[in-house]
């Protein structure tokens, strides 16, 4: 095992080495218009300009991370070495943060196109002991709504069940930092891990259409609790509540902003603060944060629950559009620990349109103030390491 990580690990920086000299200047010829934030050094998302510090802790989560990691090794096992070369990244590689939605270029790890059904039952293990059972329907279903979409643009090419990509960082290991990606067209997951410890942003999920009424995957709908649940707190505010949280009540375009690369954002907190919600109302904003954060193992997803319930206080709920049982509308989330944005989009296949529909949904969970890829968290591992080994 030690030779094979070896001979990838060297691979891996030959292959690296022959693609930047193969490139233009300016670029890795892997994204369109992401390079320029790509080669900003990672800060994190940020209010008010500056990363608080102290926020997240190397410290036992008490839910076992052994099953994420036989699983990974199990589906690393059985791949090609042709295969394990192009999956395989170090952990603190840029890879992790060259996500992207739009299926411009050939993502990079490992694709279900070119896996056998042993290979793609291995990665669909991965998923299933990362995430909770919610978590591995939404993405199987969205995975199977972009083969309706290719059905429905009759563009295999751009679209299909079987586009998305894996890549693995670092050796999985129940004591070093790893982490795992899928990447590909409306399902994005980054899945750090440290010890027993996991950070699971950023995620983007979505999906158009989000409702198959026709084709293979006929009855298959994705993303109406996320915009149920949304809607059910701004509907129990009263006027003066919703004076404040709604920015404004006219939705005639796009309103995510912390899409692919847009890991380093200055966005401060705007909306209604939690604190001046009444006990009930405080209920359904977390129930709304649960129904993105519940996409984590079960395990997992209390310990992130119990973070944002910490920070409450300092919790806000913004809202763009209308707010009857029919209206299109961006919502927002933001905590010192926790960023959620949900947003319906214009149509983009297999037609345009020029107003946002509830046939096209975005969505976005993000860890602000650094810890986005679990970045503080392997920072602080890096720092701790230096300091044991300056001691010996």
């Amino acid at each position: 095992m030690l030779r094979r990580n070896i001979f990838i690990l060297l691979s891996i920086a030959a292959v690296g080495l022959l693609t930047t000299l193969a490139q233009p200047p300016g670029g890795r010829g892997r994204r369109g218009g992401g390079q320029a934030s790509l080669k900003e050094p990672f800060r994190g998302i940020t209010a008010g300009g500056k990363i608080e510090a102290g926020l997240f802790k190397i410290e036992p989560s008490g839910v076992s991370t052994e099953p994420v990691v036989k699983a990974a090794n199990a589906f690393l096992a059985k791949l090609t070495e042709d295969q394990s070369l192009k999956t395989m990244f170090p952990v603190d590689d840029i890879e992790w943060r060259s996500w992207d939605n739009r299926h411009f270029y050939k993502r990079r790890g490992v694709g279900f196109d070119e896996m056998n059904e042993e290979q793609r039952e291995l990665a669909f293990g991965l998923l299933k002991a990362s995430l909770s059972a919610k978590g591995l329907k939404q993405s199987q279903d969205i995975m199977k709504l972009n083969g309706t979409l290719a059905e429905l643009a009759d563009n295999f090419d751009e679209y299909g069940e079987w586009l998305y990509w894996i890549t693995i960082m670092g050796d999985p290991s129940t004591t070093k930092p790893w982490g795992w990606q899928i990447d590909g067209h409306h399902l994005i997951i980054n899945y750090f891990v440290l010890g027993d410890q996991v950070v699971m942003s950023p995620v983007f999920v979505g999906s158009e259409p989000v409702h198959a009424t026709s084709g293979k995957f006929t009855g298959t709908i994705v993303m109406q609790d996320e915009q149920a649940k949304g809607l059910a707190v701004i509907q129990a505010l009263n006027e003066e509540q919703k004076n404040t949280a709604i920015l404004s009540s006219v939705k005639d375009g796009n309103n995510a902003l912390t899409q692919a690369y847009k890991d380093n954002v200055d966005l401060d907190y705007s909306g209604l603060p939690a604190a001046r919600m009444d006990k009930k109302q405080q209920s359904l904003l977390l129930d709304a944060v649960a129904e993105f954060v519940g996409t984590m193992n079960d395990g997992h997803a209390k310990v992130k629950m119990d973070e944002v319930k910490q920070h409450m206080d300092r919790t806000y709920f913004a809202w763009v559009g209308g707010t009857t049982d029919t209206s299109v509308y961006y919502y927002r989330i933001h905590s010192p620990v926790v960023l959620i944005e949900f947003d319906h989009e214009r149509r983009v296949a297999p037609f345009r349109s020029r107003e946002p529909t509830r046939e096209h949904i975005h969505a976005v969970l993000r860890t602000p103030n650094g810890n986005d890829y679990g970045k503080d968290l392997l920072r602080q591992h890096y720092e701790q390491h230096h300091k044991a080994a300056g001691s010996n």
